[in-house]
């Protein structure tokens, strides 16, 4: 009985660390752009939330976020968070690119998750994980006037379909959830991690 609990709870808790991861990073975006409290807290719901409420609207279900105010909550903390450490986190590098690959990675799983547990075939459970995963940042850079991020760098979205992959075939192979789970995240932060330190990206057009 506390094994099914267990499980069950295991979708929430990775959408709520993803909202969270994301928040802060959307944060510490509006942070670098000089925005206030208010608009902090604007562009890090979006970035929060954004994802989710397209997967959502796109498989006919209610949005995430308006059954459970645990997420506009989680913001609020983010916000708190980035206000009151401010300096500390100004002296580690790329904060903001580690909170952006941790809520990639956890959007992913919880797209793919979703989708899932909606009767959905996995090759839409994929693609509904990289929209969860990458459509918040692409709403980030239009709030702050920037070309969004996985367009023109380093490989992003791939980052997702490949962890979402990796999902799938452990899934197919009937892994326990905690192992798929976590060998996803492991492969899409990987992924984004080395293709940002090695400069790695698709082919751009000419």
């Amino acid at each position: 009985m506390n094994e099914e609990i267990n499980l069950s709870a295991v979708p929430y808790i990775i959408e709520f660390l993803g909202t969270f991861a994301f928040a802060i990073s959307g944060i510490r975006h509006a942070a670098a752009k000089h925005f206030d409290w208010f608009g902090g807290y604007v562009c890090g719901i979006a970035v929060a939330i954004g994802g989710g409420t397209i997967r959502d609207v796109m498989l006919g279900v209610t949005p995430f976020w308006m059954t459970d105010p645990i997420y506009m909550v989680c913001t609020a903390l983010a916000l708190c968070v980035v206000i009151v450490f401010s300096k500390h986190m100004e002296r580690l590098n790329n904060t903001w690119f580690v909170f952006d690959t941790l809520g990639l990675a956890l959007f992913t799983i919880s797209g793919i998750q979703k989708s899932h547990a909606c009767g959905q075939p996995f090759w839409v459970a994929i693609i509904m994980g990289c929209i969860t995963g990458s459509a918040g940042g692409v709403i980030r850079d239009v709030l702050l006037n920037n070309e969004p991020v996985i367009f023109r760098k380093e490989i992003y979205a791939m980052a997702c379909l490949l962890g979402g992959i990796t999902y799938w075939g452990l899934s197919e192979i009937d892994f326990p959830v905690e192992v798929t789970v976590m060998a996803s995240f492991i492969v899409t932060c990987t992924i984004r991690f080395i293709a940002v330190k090695y400069h790695i990206s698709l082919p751009h057009l000419k």
